[in-house]
């Protein structure tokens, strides 16, 4: 049986790389699942709920790391895995330093690396920090690209990547969402399950990424805490990430609003329930601006810049930015505009169709000489 190895290291990765290994599994491609635990509790989560027990788990997380620590602590660690593993090629996703390590890694090897999710750009070096340079990277270590929409594609032939080398297969993310979601998983928090049991409209926040740190980050919460105090009839719900930089913005400003419910990061599934239960989504979150819009659900994006245009194009998606009068008059349109709101609700999502994985498989399996190249994924509304 041919082997790959599979390498992620984040909550993010593992959600879009669960879809691949269960689709390598039924084309008879053994999938050996390295983990380097960047992330440690939310990667756990992840692998239990879709089944997935690592291979190897190099256990390389460690409280307030730095990208040189993971980069540097990565590197020797994911050679030795991937060199025991007789791998035929290597399986990366994304853009963590994770990707950008497991490729170089695997580029070493001289084994052929592919990349999930590969063609994003913003076209900005720092912006998001440090993902668009690790996708960059990426991007010159792999021999198979599988780019999630046609905009990706053609980010990669515009930089001389070769036409072959590149399938369009639409975003992982999407069938992983599609399948927790209608569980309709539990919550562990009571406050939870009472607002869902009360059908009052929520709205989500979340807000973590680096380059938002700090006063950008307490401008958006501050806009967050006008509109709760304005629209006293929602739920604001912000499932808060553990680093302490973030709380910080979070915490001072939320904490004291009856109507606003900080809580620990939730579980895959319960976040994909809550997702599906919310009115409205504001969040600087990649995967989330390709969830929601599968549910209906308008976001609005709070960040410059996106690597991820098809939805701003499409209309699901808005970037509104960190200035708190922009996401204020947004976000407050959107909850007293019913014209507005299901302007962007009813748009089709362009980043998939629940069949990425099953693509991706079919796409390794030919890079192996196993099987034939699949179609490229074409959205409904093309």
């Amino acid at each position: 049986m041919s082997k790959v190895a599979v390498v992620y290291g984040t909550r993010p990765e593992a959600i879009k790389m669960a879809p691949v290994v269960s689709a390598l599994r039924q084309i008879g491609i053994d999938p050996f699942v390295v983990v380097t635990g960047q992330h440690r509790e939310m990667l756990d989560q992840i692998n239990a709920l879709f089944g997935i027990v690592p291979d190897v788990d190099l256990d390389l997380g460690r409280p307030g790391q730095t990208l040189p620590d993971i980069v540097s602590r990565a590197l020797p660690a994911l050679d030795e895995a991937i060199g025991h593993s007789d791998a035929e090629a290597v399986v990366v996703q994304g853009d963590t330093s994770t990707t950008f390590v497991g490729g170089l890694a695997a580029f070493y090897r001289q084994l052929p690396v592919v990349h999930v999710e590969a063609g994003l750009r913003t076209g900005k070096m720092y912006s998001p920090f440090p993902e668009e340079i690790n996708r960059r990277l990426t991007t010159h270590l792999a021999s198979l690209h599988l780019a999630p929409t046609v905009t990706n594609r053609e980010n990669l032939l515009a930089e001389g990547v070769d036409p072959s080398s590149v399938r369009v297969t639409g975003n992982t993310v999407i069938d992983a969402f599609f399948e927790v979601s209608s569980r309709r998983l539990p919550y562990a928090d009571p406050r939870l399950e009472a607002t869902s049991r009360s059908r009052q409209p929520v709205v989500v926040v979340t807000t973590h990424r680096r380059e938002s740190w700090g006063s950008p980050m307490r401008a958006s919460m501050s806009a967050v805490r006008r509109l709760a105090q304005h629209h006293t009839d929602h739920t604001f719900i912000v499932p808060m990430h553990r680093n302490p930089v973030v709380r910080e913005a979070i915490i001072p400003t939320l904490q004291d609003l009856s109507n606003v419910i900080l809580v620990e990061p939730l579980d895959y599934g319960e976040f994909a329930r809550l997702l599906a239960e919310s009115r409205l989504i504001l969040t600087d979150s990649g995967g989330v601006q390709e969830e929601a819009p599968g549910l209906g659900k308008p976001v609005l994006v709070l960040r410059d810049d996106t690597e991820r245009p098809e939805a701003v194009l499409a209309g699901t998606v808005r970037l509104v930015g960190t200035d708190p009068e922009t996401i204020y008059r947004e976000a407050d349109r959107l909850l007293t505009d019913k014209a507005a709101y299901a302007a962007m609700a009813q748009r089709a999502n362009p980043y998939g169709d629940g069949h990425a994985g099953e693509r991706s498989a079919a796409a390794i399996g030919h890079l192996l000489g196993l099987r034939d190249a699949p179609p490229d994924f074409v959205p409904d509304d093309h």
